[in-house]
């Protein structure tokens, strides 16, 4: 697992956990709070409703009590139902009447249509309202029967001009000579309505009202019909439960019915939902803020490791590069960057100065090499000059003494390793005249140079090497060695002769055997001494490229890269 990783993973199981924790205890906690909180608004609520309802129903049997026989206004009704001679008397106690049952109806707001009925006949009397065309209280819903007095869920009111829900009573009046006299009373001024309507859930608390024997005679919600019987529907629970997607709670009267208050299951785990979106949101917030700490501390230790992987793989590839002065803006980092920079500055220095070492190393190796002249070469050269001395006049002696100080001048003279391409070929001519006088045969070398490359800087001793290797590898007396000097791009040099030829590994051994052949080579030094020069000089910049033939002869092809101007420049 990478560093990024962990560390966001670190953050994450760090933040993570102990909100998981705290968020489950609180949510339990919570949870707790809101059903205690929801349940007591509305068991208070329902208590309320309750109450009101018996308190509306009490009113009413104290009312339908006063109308009955037993109380004033009873015994009125029961004299103007008495046959009489006199129409006056009769039509006095009927305004008598009227105007007591006027009184108790205005003095009792509450109360709302308030008549006598008929059942023998189906007709009403004394109505304080005008009744709707026909009055049938058998189609009315029946709350609870108790002590001769018949109770009625809401429903809307018999009132011709009052269509809103009202609780109703009707109790016999037991008059003396009729059976069939009921009083019946409605509550009044849309009580029941502001009754059932009274909740702090703004509507979306709703009620049923059941009769003595569990069935429902008033419903509010469409799920749950009137006439059903709701122990049904509540599995026989006793004070709340759930039916049909409903949280329902109930209360209990002592008038022998009972009120129960409905909330839909959304609507009661509204509020905690609302409470647990916001603890999600506060968890999503807290959970960003994490990431973004992490990403943030990612990015302070992975950036500067990124500069140290950086710099690190570049000094891999080179080890001379310097470090870089880019800095995190974090002390410990900054610090550890300077000092690793500080580093690669000091591994630099010690490259450069390896480098110097072996440069110089190499240098001294050459320079010792051209110092390494074949004693034999000299003592027979020098005997040669005794006999030609002896022989011959002092003209041959002359020219072979100029030529051989000239040629020792050249290789083994003070004048540093960098020479001119001029110089060079003046060399090798005199090197010429010493063998040709020397072995005393005849070849042809042909040297031809454009004029351009005369002043080109080359090392020292690199074409006597070369010609060398043709005089001492089956050169006959009808063989030509031809030189060609051209510069293009680079300077080439191209040395053909049409002696004996080498094989493969003749040529290996001469480029890699330092001792390879340099007893029989004149200044004893060979192809071998060419092929490091080149190296220690150019590197992989110059190239030695041989081709030869048995008995057709061989192609040297020596190609230099030109460093700097002219000197004659």
């Amino acid at each position: 697992m990478t560093l990024k990783k962990r560390i966001f993973l670190l953050f994450f199981l760090s933040a993570f956990i102990p909100f998981i924790s705290i968020f489950a205890i609180s949510y339990y906690t919570i949870d707790s709070i809101f059903a205690n909180k929801i349940d007591d608004g509305i068991r208070s609520n329902l208590q309320q409703v309750t109450s009101s309802l018996e308190n509306s129903i009490t009113n009413l049997n104290h009312v339908t009590q006063q109308l009955s026989y037993s109380g004033t206004l009873g015994k009125k009704l029961d004299e103007v139902l008495k046959p009489s001679s006199n129409i006056f008397e009769l039509i006095e106690t009927r305004d008598e009447l009227k105007s007591e049952l006027n009184v108790v109806t205005f003095t009792n707001p509450n109360i709302g249509l308030t008549l006598y009925y008929f059942q023998e006949d189906s007709s009403t009397q004394f109505g304080n309202f005008p009744i709707k065309d026909r009055f049938s209280p058998e189609s009315l819903p029946v709350l609870s029967k108790a002590y001769g007095i018949t109770y009625y869920g809401p429903h809307v009111s018999m009132n011709k001009f009052d269509d809103q829900l009202v609780l109703s009573a009707m109790r016999k009046v037991k008059l003396p000579q009729r059976d069939d006299v009921y009083i019946y009373v409605e509550s009044g001024f849309h009580l029941a309505q502001d009754i059932l309507g009274y909740n702090q859930y703004k509507g979306d608390l709703s009620h049923l009202i059941l009769d003595g024997e569990g069935n429902i005679v008033y419903s509010e919600i469409p799920a749950m019909e009137v006439g059903e019987n709701f122990s049904s529907l509540s599995n026989g629970a006793a004070s709340d439960g759930i039916a049909r997607g409903h949280h329902w709670f109930r209360q209990d009267s002592t008038q022998n019915w009972s009120v129960v208050s409905v909330i839909s299951q959304a609507k009661y785990q509204q509020e905690k939902n609302q409470w647990l979106l916001q603890i999600l949101l506060v968890a999503l917030f807290f959970l960003g803020f994490t990431v973004f700490l992490a990403w943030l501390l990612w990015k302070m230790v992975y950036k500067p490791l990124g500069l140290f992987h950086s710099q690190i793989n570049g000094m891999s590839q080179n080890p001379q590069t310097t470090g870089s002065q880019t800095r995190t803006q974090i002390p410990e980092f900054d610090f550890l960057l300077g000092e690793f920079s500080n580093m690669q500055h000091q591994i630099g220095d010690l490259f450069k100065e390896v480098q110097q070492k072996e440069k110089i190393r190499a240098d001294l190796e050459v320079e010792k090499l051209l110092y390494q002249i074949n004693p034999h070469f000299l003592m027979n050269t020098l005997d040669t000059v005794h006999w030609l001395a002896v022989m011959n006049g002092q003209g041959e002696i002359d020219k072979l003494v100029q030529s051989l100080n000239k040629l020792l001048y050249y290789n083994l003279g003070k004048l540093g390793q960098v020479s001119t391409m001029e110089e060079e070929i003046d060399a090798l001519r005199q090197y010429l005249i010493l063998q040709q006088i020397r072995y005393d045969f005849e070849f042809d070398v042909r040297i031809s140079a454009d004029e351009q490359v005369l002043q080109i800087p080359v090392p020292r001793f690199i074409l006597q090497p070369l010609v060398e290797n043709s005089l001492y590898h089956g050169l006959s007396d009808e063989g030509f060695i031809q030189i060609e000097v051209t510069r293009k791009e680079t300077l080439n040099i191209m040395i053909q002769d049409n002696g004996a030829g080498m094989t493969e590994e003749a040529i290996e051994r001469l480029l890699n055997n330092r001792v390879a052949e340099h007893q029989k080579v004149g200044m004893g030094i060979g192809l071998n001494y060419v092929h490091r020069m080149l190296k220690a000089q150019y590197g992989d910049q110059a190239q030695l490229v041989i081709e030869s033939e048995l008995g057709t002869g061989t192609s040297i092809l020596l190609i230099l890269p030109i460093k700097g101007e002219d000197i004659s420049a």
